[in-house]
């Protein structure tokens, strides 16, 4: 089984040990509703702890699989895109998981595309408040 596809289990069952085993130290993600990426794993962690929570059924639907450029250093890496589908606030979200890997086939960089606006814009409020509701954004 390769990364995206133990990537895309550990979400379906919501097993934080199983992604933290999957992502690298330095990992950064890349959020729809947040300029700068979220830094470091625990951060990344974290954050995936408040999403597990605030996705309201979320489900993969589509996968494809290819290159990118990260966006760190520009450097080539296998890369996996994961469709999904989800509701948060009473909007329907669609979107993509963009997972980059490293040599050793983990997590080094994650983006996260949403539409539409409205969904992003529930999403970030969503998502904030269980960020500050865990200690890991300011009030």
């Amino acid at each position: 089984m390769n990364t995206a596809d133990r990537f895309r289990a550990a979400v379906d069952r919501r097993d934080l040990a199983a992604l933290d085993d999957l992502f690298t130290d330095d990992i950064r993600l890349y959020s729809p509703v947040k300029f700068t990426p979220f830094m470091g794993k625990p951060m990344v962690m974290g954050l995936f702890g408040v999403l597990l929570r605030t996705f309201e059924d979320f489900r993969y639907v589509g996968d494809c699989a290819g290159t990118v450029l990260t966006g760190a250093d520009g450097s080539p890496a296998d890369a996996a895109v994961l469709v999904f589908r989800a509701e948060t606030e009473g909007k329907e979200i669609h979107g993509i998981d963009l997972l980059h890997f490293d040599q050793d086939g983990r997590i080094k960089e994650f983006t996260v595309m949403v539409r539409p606006q409205s969904a992003v814009h529930a999403l970030g409020e969503a998502v904030l408040a269980g960020l500050v509701a865990d200690g890991l954004a300011p009030a």
